[in-house]
């Protein structure tokens, strides 16, 4: 496989089969973490629904582009994540929401090589966690403690047409996934599950000039 390939038609992000509560959730999370970085310019790649990037056009003074394979889902750059069509360092965040797990794991180096290249500064990323969860949530006056785990459970993955691999599954360890990103030249500022949506695991990621 040599590029990434358009897997589901325009209709997978219709609000009724794509749009769920902890999806909401997530796009919260993703809109939290880059508002954070104060980012001038930003890159996404796969568009989906179009939240993140809507929000960011609409409510802030970011200068938002897009990228994705499939053009029937208007992103501003239709183009490959393998092989991105950008100069070095020319955005402050790239971020890759639910998608690198739509290419072979074999790839994930390739893409992470790709995004230390184009980002200035940062990445975030989220990618589908297997596993049973865990919370714990306390919520009394003064008090509000919300604490989630992913139990290990290592089931084999398997192809499912869209999903190559999952973290959580067997041999896709967050412990791996960290060390992937690591030897890509980032470091890791963050890493977490949000307590309403732990199917999706965040990594924050610095870039690592001295790599």
């Amino acid at each position: 496989m040599d590029k990434m390939e358009i897997q589901v038609t325009k209709e997978h992000y219709d609000f009724s089969k794509y749009s769920h509560e902890d999806r909401w959730v997530s796009y919260y999370y993703q809109l939290k973490e880059v508002l954070e970085m104060k980012p001038k310019k930003v890159l996404e790649i796969g568009v989906g629904d179009q939240v993140f990037g809507n929000y960011l056009k609409s409510n802030t003074t970011t200068s938002y582009t897009s990228l994705d394979i499939d053009p029937d889902l208007k992103p501003d750059v239709v183009g490959d994540v393998l092989e991105l069509p950008f100069k070095e360092g020319e955005f402050d965040v790239i971020c890759a929401f639910e998608v690198l797990e739509h290419l072979p794991y074999e790839k994930f180096s390739t893409v992470l090589g790709e995004f230390h290249r184009v980002s200035n500064k940062y990445v975030a990323l989220s990618l589908p966690h297997f596993g049973p969860p865990l919370q714990f949530s306390l919520k009394l006056p003064k008090i509000n403690i919300k604490k989630s785990f992913k139990l290990t459970f290592e089931k084999p993955h398997v192809w499912n047409g869209q999903h190559y691999w999952e973290i959580g599954k067997k041999g896709y360890s967050v412990k791996k996934i960290s060390r992937a990103i690591k030897d890509a030249g980032f470091v890791i500022k963050k890493d977490f599950v949000p307590h309403n949506s732990q199917y999706h695991h965040f990594f924050i990621l610095e870039k690592n000039n001295s790599k």
